[in-house]
């Protein structure tokens, strides 16, 4: 050992009585004020990106010469007890200047105030981030020192109980394996170890697992709860998610180990490394003669060689970075891109408003994860020599301001780049899909998850994943992407012969502007009425619709001789018929229809009517002959044979024959969202939005959330046309409405 290791060794021998004398309070001024000084050593080598996850503090460190893809999760150690975003970013920094690495370093909340499960609640929270981030599991290595390396081996035995893909491998520096204080060498090293002592490891032990004893002291004397009976305290601290050294360590990623022979944490080090390699587990143990608890922290010239061996396993283990995924369109899709005009583009909208205006830079971090957990969603349209094709996006989109109007022309230029697109208008989240990527259940799921996520960024909430919110950290679900269509296809097609129905006339707005124009209705009362007629809601405002649409064509075209039949286009998840997990297209679509030329037909009976045509229709078996026929089209083998130019034209042309003809618009319900109480108390409102069809003048959506039905009802027209009627409609059936638009005169 060189004179300035031993004067190191013996100024730290020095201060060990001192330190163990001191309150908590003080020992952590003491570990930040050092964190300060080792990360303004390397501040011209690095810089630092602070921000926050959920309300946890974090900073992405980012080297100047970065020459190693991926990043190192460091976690930090200070017995659970010590160490804020200051202390953290100062070996994070050494770290990603010597090893030419990205580094997450994260502040997690400290025992006692936070016991157990605290620190590995945002351990694994900061692993989530970095998997929603874009980093594959195989681009992500833990590191982490004392208290911080146990803490990267019960993150992964975390992981590893959910079932979810561990990183590619852990370093850590005389990690804390073993709470329980019972090694032989706390007793044989308890002189040489110039750092530590078994009384204040027993200390931040009881910290970490019991928590405050708010009987005794207060301020700056913080005293944990302790466990007077032996048996039971080394039961409790025996826990695998306390002493990982007690876990089923199969299937741990290879692990990197630097311990001192001096310390008296040394057989939390030597023990684990043999029970990893006893249950199949690579590992590699580094022992220092005479080295202290955490020497490589101290980065002492002598032990140059330890970051020379972080490098190479980092090297060895990193996975090369990860390939953007790509996918052929669904069945449904296909249609969409052929279909588009310089007008017009097929974009549906759905859109929460939030309790608070909304904080961009919250909204930012939250759609950055979000887009990670969304590979069939976050994508682009690109052309192929055959079919159309989604590539997943590289990073999210940048977020945009409201335009005079929802869902304006998403010009094809920007669906090549990004094929949605998310809005903010004060209280207001929009996020705008290109048809071609999934349907309204699917984007639902999308905008529920991102503002989970931003309530989670914002407010520190986390939402539950329930009722259409997925896990921000786990791995999307193959069956997720699946094109369903071709899964649930039937062995005989349906014919898609039928009659034509009315065309709402309309001189169309000169420069294109779309109003929408929004019923807020009560959702109690519309469902009463709806039993009363013996029919769901769904049937029960389809014949509002049909009523109203009735009333117009009369008003529109005088000789009942031209009257043609009002037929609603009402969309079907096929998710509730058959057992699809995908987020992409997966709807057909029910047609029920009244012809009145030959008589009116009362109220009861079109309920009725609508209700039995509906039940007629939709089938598991009726829709799968429908599916039959339209995946019979992309099965041709002239048809896949054709360039893409040519299908272009084709399924352009059949569009435009009989795409819009069969009804006079679309009725889309998504039905009731039920949310958790937490995504509840900060979003007032959810709204579904269509937009107008290439040639037909209207389309209608609605959704229900917190008792209030959103009854959207997008228009092309220059004047009101169809909304008057409808109002006239419901207010007759005795439900009262409430109207908003962004009309440029008076809707009603």
């Amino acid at each position: 050992m060189r004179k300035g290791t031993l004067i190191l060794r013996s100024r730290l021998k020095l201060l060990k009585p001192f330190i163990d004398g001191c309150s908590l309070s003080t020992i952590r001024v003491w570990q930040d004020r050092i964190g300060k000084l080792m990360s303004a050593s390397h501040k011209d080598d690095v810089s630092f990106e602070d921000f926050t996850i959920g309300s946890m503090p974090a900073s992405m460190i980012k080297p100047r010469d970065e020459v190693n893809s991926g990043v190192l999760l460091y976690l930090h150690g200070g017995g659970y007890t010590c160490g804020d975003l200051d202390y953290a970013k100062g070996f994070a920094a050494i770290l990603s200047a010597r090893c030419g690495i990205r580094v997450l370093c994260v502040a997690y909340r400290l025992a006692p105030e936070h016991p157990f499960p605290a620190a590995l609640d945002d351990a694994e929270d900061a692993y989530g981030y970095l998997l929603s981030a874009g980093f594959a599991p195989g681009q992500i290595i833990l590191c982490g020192e004392s208290a911080g390396g146990g803490l990267c081996y019960s993150l992964c035995l975390a992981l590893k109980s959910k079932g979810r893909t561990m990183p590619a491998g852990i370093i850590t520096v005389s990690p804390w394996t073993d709470l329980t204080g019972t090694a032989d060498s706390y007793a044989v090293n308890e002189k040489r170890d110039p750092t530590l002592t078994a009384a204040r490891l027993k200390y931040y032990a009881d910290c970490y697992a019991y928590g405050v004893d708010e009987t005794k002291g207060s301020g700056k004397n913080v005293y944990p709860k302790v466990c007077d009976d032996p048996e039971a305290d080394l039961a409790a601290k025996s826990n695998p998610l306390l002493s990982p050294l007690f876990a089923d360590l199969g299937g741990m990623p290879p692990s990197l180990t630097f311990v001192g022979d001096a310390e008296i944490l040394l057989d939390d080090s030597t023990r684990l490394h043999e029970r990893l390699l006893a249950a199949g587990a690579q590992s590699e143990l580094v022992v220092t003669p005479e080295m202290w608890h955490g020497y490589v922290l101290y980065c002492i010239k002598d032990y140059d060689r330890d970051f020379t061996r972080i490098r190479k396993f980092i090297k060895t283990r990193m996975h090369s970075q990860k390939k953007l995924r790509w996918m052929a369109l669904d069945n449904a899709a296909k249609i969409f891109p052929a279909a588009r005009t310089r007008s017009w583009s097929n974009v549906f909208r759905l859109a929460a408003t939030m309790t608070e205006s909304v904080d961009m830079d919250a909204l930012r971090k939250a759609l950055d994860v979000t887009v990670r957990r969304f590979p069939s969603i976050a994508v682009r349209v690109k052309a192929g020599f055959f079919w159309y094709y989604l590539e997943q996006i590289p990073h999210a989109p940048e977020i945009m301001e409201e335009k005079p109007y929802p869902l304006a022309r998403m010009p094809f230029d920007d669906i090549r780049k990004c094929a949605f697109r998310v809005i903010v208008y004060d209280k207001r989240i929009s996020v705008e899909f290109f048809h071609a990527l999934t349907d309204g259940n699917g984007g639902l799921v999308f905008l529920k998850t991102l503002v989970a996520e931003y309530i989670y960024q914002k407010y520190g909430v986390k939402v539950p994943p329930e009722s259409g919110v997925l896990d921000r950290l786990e791995e999307p679900d193959p069956a997720e992407l699946e094109d369903s269509f071709f899964k649930y296809s039937g062995k005989y097609p349906l014919s898609r012969k039928d009659t034509d129905a009315y065309s709402i006339r309309g001189l169309r707005e000169v420069d294109g502007f779309r109003t929408n124009t929004t019923f807020i209705l009560d959702a109690e009362t519309v469902r009463a009425r709806a039993k009363e007629q013996g029919v769901t809601v769904t049937a029960y405002l389809t014949a509002a619709l049909m009523t109203a649409t009735d009333r117009l064509q009369k008003q529109q075209i005088h000789n009942p001789a031209k009257h043609k039949p009002v037929k609603i286009f009402v969309p079907v998840n096929l998710r509730s018929i058959f057992p699809s997990k995908t987020l992409r297209n997966f709807i057909l679509y029910t047609i029920p229809g009244v012809e009145t030329k030959y008589g009116d037909v009362d109220f009861p009976a079109l309920c009725q009517s609508v209700q039995h045509q509906m039940k007629l229709q939709i089938t598991p078996q009726r829709m799968a002959a429908i599916i039959a026929a339209n995946v019979s089209s992309e099965k041709s083998l002239f048809i896949r044979a054709c360039p893409l130019p040519l299908k272009n034209l084709v399924m352009k042309g059949v569009y435009q024959a009989v795409g819009e003809r069969k009804s006079c618009f679309t009725f889309s319900n998504l039905g009731v969202s039920n949310m958790p109480a937490e995504f509840e108390r900060y979003v007032d409102r959810l709204d579904f939005v269509l937009g107008t069809q290439r040639s037909q003048r209207y389309n209608t959506s609605l959704i229900t959330y917190k008792g209030k039905m959103m009854f959207n009802i997008m228009r092309n027209t220059a004047k009101p046309l169809l909304e008057p009627h409808l109002y006239a409609v419901l207010r007759e059936l005795g439900i009262h409405v409430i109207a908003q638009s962004n009309a440029r005169e008076e809707v009603l």
